[in-house]
């Protein structure tokens, strides 16, 4: 009897353990090929801890999106595109951002500084890191932040949480974020307007 116990009780736990290394890798898929690095929200935190005066968390999502949905605590606003104002039937229309290298190159140093680029999932970060390799930084320099701020969308259609982000993400891990504007991060053409 107290083998099958314990047999049981090594079995659920392997269980457990392997599903949490399913959602683990299920929330933090590479939604592109880029160039650079894939690094978790949690990984990012730990980058910048380490190394704060050249280790930068760069938002590209839109001006919109970092003021009103929120976002890292102390990443800096560079969008990658910018919203038109239009509507298409699926989504909102967006047009590249054409000085995305220069604004990087006019902020940090690419002989000295690692940035780690967050959009809202994980898709447009990929594309920063391939714009940040363009402009001039290296690609062990520049690096993916799996999940963005908001995380994957939940696809069972039996769960509650249908259709929301709530898999992975900066904010789902319970990371450091704000609504508070700071004058020194936000987009600075925005300051000038």
């Amino acid at each position: 009897m107290k083998h099958v116990k314990k047999t049981l009780i090594l079995s659920l736990a392997l269980v457990f353990i392997l599903s949490g290394l399913a959602f683990a890798g299920f929330a933090y898929k590479v939604k592109k090929a880029h160039i650079g690095g894939d690094v978790t929200p949690s990984q990012a935190v730990e980058m910048i801890e380490k190394d704060p005066g050249h280790t930068f968390l760069i938002d590209c999502r839109t001006r919109a999106e970092y003021q009103l949905i929120g976002h890292p605590k102390g990443a800096c606003n560079i969008p990658l595109q910018f919203w038109t104002g239009k509507f298409g039937k699926k989504k909102y229309g967006m047009t590249v951002n054409p000085d995305f290298g220069k604004d990087l190159l006019a902020r940090f140093n690419p002989k000295t500084d690692t940035l780690l680029f967050m959009c809202r999932s994980g898709s447009r970060s990929c594309a920063a890191c391939n714009e940040a390799v363009r402009a001039g930084f290296a690609e062990n320099k520049v690096f993916n932040v799996m999940g963005g701020f908001e995380g994957g969308k939940v696809k069972c259609k039996s769960s509650a949480y249908c259709g929301q982000r709530k898999l992975g993400g900066w904010r789902n891990e319970g990371l450091p974020w704000s609504y508070s504007i700071n004058k020194k991060l936000v987009y600075q053409p925005d300051l000038a307007k």
